[in-house]
């Protein structure tokens, strides 16, 4: 018997957004942890907003705004119209937010006004650190042997808006390619007029760009990302972010005399480099560059079973990188502000590890 073509929606319904989400669905730990670490924000969170007894209209809970930023980030999702568009829709985004179904979803101006607020109080690098804490607490971080590296970050600015700090060049609204050919162009002399903060560079074969500068530094154990930041881009900016970012690895080390080894590329053989590591007493596990030239690194150091283990380890770095690249859509980032792109760029690796630690679980529950 053929069924009707036919829609009838119940007056009633008994069931929860808890059912619709299946109970093997990835999403489903990765909240547990993000819950977890949101819980321990709770006094930055009563910090940033007025005290209930002084009355006003509540905001968006903050909690309900960083579960929705990971999703935009989980997802690849664009833009913050097209995130409200799909939340009002999509029960499973509905369930990880922590929206009913009957809740009005907010106004992407809104949600976006709500979001500056936790950018200026650094809520995304707390939440990053929370993240962190949790592995090190699951105990899948090592904490004495990390790799460094970084990755040119496209800004959301182009060619043409990149112009002469003095105003002495003229605005081509023409749509053409620029009157910029054959000009000799440079940091010190020009700026974007759309992004300030991006500069002018190339790295390696690629063409020059307005580009930002994404550093991690990673544990070997499991390749997890512990220090996450974004500098403006220039030929110095990954070596200074490697000392500020073991630096800090070497504090936060239980033991203060526990050796602590750094794996890195070719592009980290410096003897500046070299040396600060071993001021800091942390091993340099740098690659050695010999094209034309005598590496910084001793071959007491090169010839160790523990540097081969570092330059095996440290490819794992790039794997956050291309993760945040193609899901996370960092390759170009779609806000403006040394300070956005680098609360965008620590949310992207705050999502990889839970991510990563995810399927961690599932090979050592």
């Amino acid at each position: 018997m053929r069924g009707a073509d036919m829609f009838t929606e119940s007056l009633f319904s008994v069931r929860k957004l808890d059912d619709f989400v299946p109970k093997s669905h990835p999403l489903r730990s990765i909240r547990v942890m993000a819950n977890e670490a949101l819980a321990r924000m709770d006094r930055l969170f009563a910090e940033m907003y007025e005290a209930d007894i002084k009355g006003g209209r509540p905001s968006i809970a903050p909690e309900k705004l960083l579960r929705a930023m990971l999703i935009q980030v989980l997802y690849s999702i664009r833009s913050e119209r097209q995130l409200m568009e799909q939340v009002q829709y999509n029960l499973l985004f509905r369930w990880f937010i922590g929206l009913a179904m009957d809740d009005e979803v907010w106004v992407p101006t809104v949600f976006t006004k709500n979001r500056e607020r936790l950018i200026k109080h650094d809520a995304v690098i707390e939440f990053f650190n929370e993240v962190v804490a949790i592995a090190e607490k699951k105990c899948l971080l090592s904490g004495e042997h990390f790799s460094v590296d970084g990755t040119p970050i496209q800004a959301w600015a182009g060619h043409k808006s990149f112009i002469r700090k003095n105003g002495g060049d003229q605005d081509n609204d023409g749509g053409g390619a620029g009157d910029f050919k054959g000009e000799k162009r440079s940091n010190e002399t020009h700026q974007s007029k759309t992004d300030p903060d991006a500069q002018l560079y190339r790295k390696g074969k690629t063409a020059s760009e307005l580009r930002y500068m994404g550093h991690t530094l990673t544990d070997n154990r499991h390749g997890l990302v512990v220090n996450a930041r974004v500098t403006r881009a220039d030929g110095h900016a990954e070596r200074e972010a490697a000392k500020i970012m073991i630096h800090d690895a070497r504090q936060a080390a239980d033991d203060p005399d526990a050796e602590i080894t750094l794996g890195a590329d070719k592009g980290y053989d410096a003897q500046e480099f070299i040396e600060a590591c071993q001021q800091m007493m942390v091993t340099p596990h740098v690659a050695q560059n010999t094209s034309g030239r005598r590496s910084a690194v001793p071959d007491t150091i090169a010839s160790s079973a523990g540097y081969a283990i570092s330059q095996q380890k440290r490819k794992l770095i790039e794997q956050g990188f291309g993760w945040a690249k193609t899901v996370g859509r960092m390759r170009q980032v779609m806000v403006r502000g040394l300070k956005k792109v680098d609360q965008m760029f620590v949310l992207n690796m705050a999502a990889y590890n839970l991510v990563r630690m995810r399927s961690l679980a599932q090979v050592r529950p």
